[in-house]
Formats: structure tokens, sequence, C-alpha cells
């Protein structure tokens, strides 16, 4: 679907710099922070500001575009995969990766009604496993 569509069928008028931002999101796995999307859009937008960015991809999360990643507590990062998926943050490299999880009811909450899903792990991704030893 195209990206100025599905941002107006959610309630968000799809601006130039809201759509770049949004397909920006959509194209990675990386779970950039509002630092990282800036960095990689403003030479493409040049008026582009930091504050922008803050207030697309908070208006994003309000409207249930994207989610909103604070792992360790320290950054907040973006995903535009908003299915049932798990992170974990690599300590070594500070990469954060996606991986499967598997319905509610494996967890016990069979009959629940869960809203928000949230599971984080760290440690050391295989890639700096690798190269430690």
């Amino acid at each position: 679907m195209d990206s100025a569509k599905y941002l107006l069928d959610n309630g968000v008028k799809p601006s130039i710099v809201r759509v770049m931002i949004y397909d920006y999101l959509k194209g990675t796995t990386s779970h950039p922070t509002v630092d990282d999307i800036y960095k990689e859009l403003q030479p493409k937008v040049p008026t582009l500001s930091k504050t922008t960015v803050y207030n697309t991809v908070k208006l994003f999360v309000a409207n249930g575009l994207i989610k909103a990643l604070s792992i360790d507590g320290t950054q907040i990062r973006y995903d535009a995969d908003i299915g049932h998926h798990g992170h974990f943050k690599c300590n070594s490299c500070r990469k954060v990766y996606d991986f499967k999880i598997g319905a509610d009811a494996e967890y016990g909450l069979d009959g629940f009604k869960v809203g928000t899903r949230e599971i984080f792990y760290t440690g050391e991704c295989n890639h700096c496993l690798l190269k430690n030893n």
C-alpha cells in the first residue's frame, strides 16, 4: 500500500516529510533513534529539524503506526513492524534485533485480553560473540 494513503487511512495527514519518515522506518530493521532518522533524512531535506522528526514519530506512535522501544531506559528507538515480536539489544554493538515470540496462550494468558506486548532481552549478539572468541 502507498505510504501516503496508509497514513491518511490511519488519521495522519501525509505531508512529504511524514511520508519520507514513515518510508524510512518501514524500510529499515535497525530500530533507529530520532537522531538516526534525522541524520539519514536531513541531507535529502535540508530544512528538516530534529523537532520535526520527534513530533512526527510521536504522532505515528499515538496513531499506532509504529512502536517506540525503550529496552534499557537510555534511548528510545522506533520500529515500523507493529506485529507480534520481541527485541534483543546487544550490549557490545548496541544493535537491536527482532525475534519471533509465541502466542499469548503459550505464556499462560489464554482467555486474557492483551493490549501491549513488550518482550526485551539484552546480552551479546552472535556477531559480537564470534569477534570476541
